[in-house]
C-alpha cells in the first residue's frame, strides 16, 4: 500500500530495507528490478531507480553489471545500527524528555515499558 505522503521512491526504499531487516532478502541475493517495482506500483521506472539508487549509495545494495541488484554483504548490520540510531533520536530521546516533564523516574519508566511487553 503506498502511503500518499512520503515519496514513492522513499517508500521503495524502507520496503528493501525492511525485507532486509525480516531476513525475507538475505545478503547477496537479488532484488527486485526497477521495472519490476515499477510495475508493482504503476509508476515510472525512474522513480523506482531512485528508491533503489538510495540503498546503492548507502552500500545497502550493489549492482553487478548485466544482471541486476543484489544486497550486499553486512547490509542487515548496517541496516539494525542505522535503525537502531533512528529510534533512539526520533523515539527515546523525546520519551525520556517527556517523562522527565512529567516527573516519572527512568525506573517508573523501565516498569511502563515492561508491563507493555507482558499486556
Amino acid at each position: 500500500m503506498v502511503d500518499e505522503s512520503r515519496p514513492i521512491f522513499v517508500q521503495i526504499a524502507e520496503g528493501i530495507e525492511n525485507d532486509i531487516l525480516a531476513g525475507i532478502l538475505a545478503e547477496e541475493t537479488q532484488v527486485p528490478s526497477t521495472n519490476e517495482f515499477a510495475t508493482y506500483y504503476r509508476i515510472n521506472p525512474a522513480t523506482a531507480g531512485k528508491g533503489v539508487n538510495l540503498l546503492v549509495d548507502a552500500g545497502i545494495l550493489y549492482k553487478k553489471r548485466g544482471i541486476g541488484m543484489f544486497v550486499a554483504e553486512g547490509a542487515r548490520t548496517r541496516l539494525t545500527e542505522a535503525r537502531r540510531e533512528t529510534f533512539h533520536t526520533e523515539f527515546v530521546r523525546p520519551l525520556v524528555a517527556e517523562a522527565a516533564k512529567l516527573g516519572i523516574t527512568s525506573t517508573q519508566l523501565a516498569d511502563m515499558i515492561r508491563k507493555e511487553e507482558t499486556s
